[in-house]
């Protein structure tokens, strides 16, 4: 990695699409442009920044070992945060048509800050903190296949957090 703990850098967004392939087709040429890669996460998906970390990091280490399911870095970070091998799963974790919630990551950061050439598409709003409220937990649970029986086992108010951080990480055990 880059920079060991901070392989990418990520800001939460809003934005509205109209068009998703010509979205998506703006993204890779801004990335072409600054050698980086792109990834859009579907914050309303995701158990906080924590989890679009863990799955850049862990599609990053894939692609240096050789042992990636997906020919692209923005890809795979999609497959590890919904913890499948399925490419039309994994899709569903990114953007679509509409309004978007999304954790938007440059991986590797830029040399330079390249956030401006991004402000036409996203609205950044600072705001980082990631509540889990009851219907979103029960979102995640329902996505990642955890049952109120683990929930309890794991024993604190952030379990569920940990639990699809592991789900994210049992993608590597399940290949």
């Amino acid at each position: 990695m880059d920079s060991p703990g901070r392989p990418c850098e990520i800001r939460k967004t809003q934005c509205a699409i109209q068009d998703r392939n010509a979205f998506l087709k703006e993204l890779r040429e801004i990335s072409r442009k600054y050698t980086t890669h792109i990834i859009c996460f579907n914050a309303d998906m995701l158990a906080g920044r924590a989890h679009a970390q863990s799955a850049v990091e862990h599609a990053v280490r894939s692609h240096q070992e050789g042992t990636a399911i997906s020919n692209t870095i923005e890809m795979e970070s999609l497959l590890y945060a919904a913890g499948s091998r399925q490419c039309n799963i994994a899709s569903s974790f990114g953007v679509h048509k509409g309004v978007n919630h999304l954790y938007v990551c440059w991986y590797p950061v830029p040399k330079m800050d390249v956030w401006e050439h991004l402000a036409h598409l996203f609205r950044f709003t600072g705001e980082w903190e990631d509540i889990i409220d009851s219907e979103k937990k029960g979102r995640l649970m329902q996505l990642f296949d955890i049952t109120t029986e683990e929930v309890e086992a794991a024993g604190n108010k952030d379990s569920i957090v940990d639990l699809v951080l592991e789900r994210v990480a049992l993608l590597n055990v399940l290949r």
